[in-house]
């Protein structure tokens, strides 16, 4: 089978030139066309969303856009809805994970944009969500208003299924014309999104498109890269390094970049039952997507003194990921990941044989605990299910274990008692940590969640302010001024 990826509004599809790819996993195949649009046609889809996101979509209650995805999102909750069922179906032959992980992650992150969700979303970010439609009173005096960019340009990875409805709808949430570039390992759900909004709304379908190019090579991405005011962009470091260095100075820039997440468990979340269970919510942050989110622990700190040692700890992950290899089997490796599985595992190896370290798993299963008996900094591991765990003799040891990591630092998943909660978390704060999570939920963050430290909405805005003493002079103009 054939399915068509993107969403190309005022563009005739039959003129376009189609790159057909093909995925295979799971014993099945399909073939993804991707649109390859000339320059020319960039400029045209470009000028089309920028035109009608100034006539439609700036003139919008934010209440209808809210309404539109709310209904698009509840579709693809409905798992007897077709493009559910596609989604179910195509992602993981596409993306490699197993199709319970699929479902299961679908269903988890597609609730984060229900109406009430969303409106956390907008509430989180602005004191008054109605500056987005027109001018507001501030507590200083006077009034504000905000402004989405006029075309919004989101360049996605695709390191972890439908992370493009992410920043979409946050675009969508400040009115911004948008135009979002697929990733070539999960090209379908962004343009499956925005063709159930077009059915929906059919005036906001007019106001996104979903777009494919391949990077440094297509004569599109100039066009779109220089008609962009404001590009949001999730990838490596060096390929954001290389995009920023490709816009003009006066283009705003979002880079998310790479990050690595580690967690922290105390003593007191270490006795005979509570230890089973803890080990079992970290084995699923580890599993889900095989550690390619930038939440994904990568590394757990734990504290001698509970009741259940780090190293017994350890055994309990280490069976625990072995039955989640049952339910969820992880998904076949490129010859890269399989190159850095093994080099990483032979270090461990060396290091096991040196003594201070237990290796945990044999080379042919799918997972690897290593456990360090001495303290030492956060590092990455080979990802897809490859875990260290070192342990502490305190938690204060923690924070300067992961600073020389600051500029990576995002998540930290921790399971501590309630009076030591926030002296830990202004302490990895201080270091870098912009998101603290209990372990379980490091692959899912809340709605409204501050990526890297960030605003999700209000970072995308520009703030226009109608002085308090504007208005007082404006009152000399008046009519009826005597």
């Amino acid at each position: 089978m054939i399915e068509h990826a993107g969403h190309l509004p005022g563009l005739d599809r039959e003129a376009l030139r189609w790159r057909e790819v093909s995925h295979s996993a799971w014993g099945e195949s399909v073939t993804i066309a991707l649109p390859e649009l000339d320059g020319a046609q960039a400029a045209a889809l470009c000028e089309h969303v920028r035109s009608n996101a100034r006539a439609r979509l700036k003139r919008m209650d934010t209440a209808r856009i809210v309404t539109a995805i709310d209904a698009a999102v509840a579709r693809l909750l409905d798992r007897g809805h077709p493009l559910r069922r596609k989604a179910e179906h195509l992602l993981p032959i596409v993306t490699g994970y197993d199709r319970e992980t699929v479902r299961l992650g679908l269903t988890g992150y597609l609730k984060t944009f229900r109406r009430p969700q969303l409106l956390r979303f907008l509430a989180e970010d602005f004191a008054n969500p109605a500056v987005l439609d027109g001018f507001q009173p501030t507590p200083k005096g006077g009034y504000l208003r905000a402004h989405g960019p006029e075309l919004l340009l989101h360049v996605w990875a695709g390191n972890v299924p439908a992370l493009s409805l992410w920043s979409l709808i946050c675009g969508l949430l400040v009115k911004a014309g948008s135009v979002g570039k697929l990733a070539s390992a999960e090209p379908l759900t962004a343009g499956w999104f925005a063709s159930l909004l077009a059915e929906i709304d059919p005036e906001l379908g007019e106001c996104l498109a979903i777009v494919w190019w391949k990077g440094g090579e297509a004569a599109a991405e100039p066009v779109f890269l220089r008609e962009a005011d404001t590009v949001m962009a999730y990838g490596g470091n060096d390929t954001l390094a290389a995009l920023r260095a490709k816009l003009p100075v006066t283009t705003r820039f979002l880079p998310h970049g790479h990050k690595i997440g580690f967690g922290v468990i105390a003593r007191e979340a270490l006795d005979s039952r509570k230890a089973p269970a803890l080990a079992r919510l970290a084995a699923h942050d580890v599993a889900r997507y095989e550690q390619q989110g930038c939440y994904s622990p990568q590394l757990l700190f734990v504290e001698r003194g509970g009741r259940v040692a780090p190293a017994e700890f350890a055994r309990y992950l280490a069976q625990e990921l072995g039955a989640l290899v049952h339910r969820h089997p992880r998904r076949a490796l490129s010859q890269g990941e399989a190159a850095s599985i093994a080099a990483w595992r032979g270090a461990q190896e060396m290091r096991a044989m040196d003594g201070g370290a237990e290796l945990l798993g044999e080379p042919s299963d799918s997972w690897s605990v290593i456990h360090v008996e001495a303290p030492e900094t956060l590092s990455p591991t080979g990802l897809n299910r490859m875990l260290k765990l070192v342990s502490v003799d305190s938690l204060d040891e923690v924070p300067a274990l992961v600073a020389p990591y600051r500029s990576f630092l995002q998540t930290a998943g921790v399971a501590v008692a309630p009076e030591r909660l926030f002296l830990l978390a202004e302490r990895l704060g201080a270091v870098g940590v912009s998101r603290v999570a209990p372990l379980g939920r490091m692959t899912a963050p809340e709605a409204g969640w501050h990526h890297d430290g960030r605003f999700s909405l209000l970072d995308l805005v520009t703030l226009t302010e109608i002085e308090q003493s504007t208005e007082a002079v404006a009152e000399g103009f008046a009519p009826y001024v005597d």
